[in-house]
């Protein structure tokens, strides 16, 4: 194992060498400064770099930059601690770090841990090229290709739980299209998922995310993660269905169907709602037990599926398009709420449960040459995306009339 220490400061030199003990007969330990390292990086590949802090912290972060695009393990020897700094360093992809003036037994441990790491690594690497050999991961974004996708996602449904995950499926739209990269779509979704998250190509320019936990609020949540890590570059839409089966396939055709709507209502994203042949989605229709507890089942379900990605959607879509007016929502077990609050002029949407087959919707406006107060009844089983959008655009409209 080859250690390259890289440090401007002499008695760094002089004294880290005493403090790396534990190692293995086999292993070195080299040095160089700040001017020498891209060379020497480039052109021995060491297994590990351990880089000084520079008075200049700027150029200790780009020099992380330029070396982990040679190589895998990178440990960062600090001064003193600087939270920011450890922070940025840990962003560009260092694996640990450490303080010059810690005991030599910390120094050690945590080297030996990035060296059992950077072996770990190196294993998986060369089965990841063995993936990519065979056509499992895509050689260019390194995610499942569309050719395994079925496959795979198949394998992870009836080995691991899902059902309290989503199916996504993103895909540029026609403006997208023109700045269209996958590799760039595929960084921002990488950023935005966990570990346990299974990223696939589905062909052309659509990608599968199979989203373990967090359902359709989750999936709404890392949506909107990916279009910030876009930063407007890719304009992209989605469709999103609950996990109500563990054949790929027919998550895949609801996930599809949603997408369409999504792109043909130029929505951000659409939610698969048409019940299956499984009665996953019985919630969609009123229970026929004249029961509450069944009722308040199908009314959360309608809470978690429908109404809250309706708020947050809406909201994300208006808070920048309402000048001076602050937009707010959220949702709890016995009401959800969508209010717009400007100087001129306060509205509130309130979405109640009072029992049973149906909720009432409280529409209020405060100020002057408000619009009249509204009160609606609906029946559990007409809530649905469509419906629930109808209303709080109505709503939005109404409240922007008072304030132009």
């Amino acid at each position: 194992m080859n250690i390259l220490l890289i440090t401007n400061e002499q008695n760094i030199i002089e004294t880290f060498g005493e403090k790396l003990i534990l190692l293995r007969e086999t292993d070195e330990l080299s040095y160089c400064d700040y001017n020498e390292a891209p060379d020497i990086v480039f052109a021995d590949k060491p297994d590990i770099v351990i880089i000084h802090e520079h008075n200049d912290k700027s150029k200790t972060i780009n020099l992380i930059k330029y070396v982990k695009t040679q190589i895998d393990s990178v440990l960062l020897l600090i001064n003193r601690y600087d939270r920011d700094f450890i922070l940025n360093a840990y962003d560009e992809g260092i694996d640990d770090y450490f303080a010059a003036t810690a005991d030599p037994s910390e120094i050690s441990i945590r080297t030996v841990n990035c060296i059992k790491k950077d072996s770990l690594k190196k294993e998986i690497n060369r089965y990841k090229n063995y993936l990519m050999q065979y056509e499992i991961l895509d050689k260019i974004t390194g995610i499942i290709t569309d050719k395994s996708v079925k496959t795979i996602n198949n394998s992870e449904l009836s080995i691991n739980n899902f059902t309290s995950g989503a199916l996504m499926v993103i895909s540029p739209d026609e403006e997208g299209k023109v700045k269209y990269s996958a590799e760039k779509l595929v960084y921002a979704i990488k950023k935005s998922v966990r570990f346990s998250d299974i990223i696939a190509h589905g062909g052309g320019t659509k990608i599968f995310i199979l989203i373990n936990e967090g359902g359709i609020s989750g999936a709404v949540k890392i949506l909107e993660k990916i279009k910030k890590e876009l930063n407007g570059e890719i304009s992209i839409r989605a469709g999103i269905c609950p996990i109500s089966s563990d054949k790929f396939a027919d998550l895949e055709k609801n996930a599809q169907c949603a997408l369409t709507e999504s792109m043909l209502g130029n929505l951000d994203f659409s939610i698969y709602t048409e019940s299956s042949d499984l009665n996953d989605n019985i919630w969609l229709d009123e229970p026929k037990e004249k029961n509450y507890k069944l009722f308040r089942a199908a009314f959360n379900k309608k809470l978690e599926k429908v109404i809250a990605p309706v708020f947050y959607r809406l909201q994300k879509s208006w808070e920048e398009k309402l000048f001076n007016t602050k937009v707010e929502q959220y949702t709890s077990d016995t009401q959800s709420i969508f209010r717009l609050s400007n100087p001129k002029q306060t509205s509130l949407l309130k979405i109640v449960y009072p029992g049973f087959a149906k909720v009432i919707v409280y529409i209020t406006h405060e100020g002057l040459d408000s619009p009249e107060n509204t009160e609606i009844s609906l029946p559990l089983n007409e809530i649905s995306i469509k419906g629930i959008t109808k209303i709080v655009e109505k709503f939005i409209k109404e409240f922007k009339s008072t304030i132009e």
